[in-house]
């Protein structure tokens, strides 16, 4: 759990209600933050001067298109920034542990994300290298 006091963050962990290991954590980009669609809707209206409502409903209709072409069994490329493809898992054999048995996981397809190489390249050159 984090507690973050005027740029003073501490790490702490309950214990049979006793506290932990109280430190100072240096390192801010091991949190990254989160960004959500209504967060994405936001910049995009700020940017492009729209109402977020406009801007939410143009987001989630791409969205509903993604989700469909890749139900219908066709993939989505987009230049630039990469392809939503679909992927066939093999069929295997895997263990409920807890019956002791083992069962048979049917092959099947999963949707995917591949981003394309300049996007690869943008991340890994204005990112820094997450510290565990």
């Amino acid at each position: 759990m984090l507690l973050n006091f005027n740029a003073l963050t501490l790490n702490y962990c309950f214990f049979n209600s006793y506290i932990c290991a109280l430190k100072k954590n240096t390192h801010n980009n091991k949190f990254r933050k989160k960004m959500t669609k209504a967060d994405i809707v936001a910049k995009i209206s700020e940017k492009l001067g729209l109402e977020k409502g406009d801007v939410q409903a143009t987001v989630e209709s791409f969205m509903e298109e993604v989700k469909t072409s890749l139900e219908t069994g066709d993939n989505v490329y987009l230049r630039g920034f990469g392809s939503f493809i679909i992927k066939t898992r093999a069929e295997k054999t895997g263990r409920n542990i807890s019956k002791n048995t083992t069962i048979k996981i049917p092959a099947h397809n999963i949707p995917a994300f591949k981003p394309a190489k300049i996007f690869v390249d943008g991340v890994k050159t204005n990112t820094e290298v997450k510290a565990n």
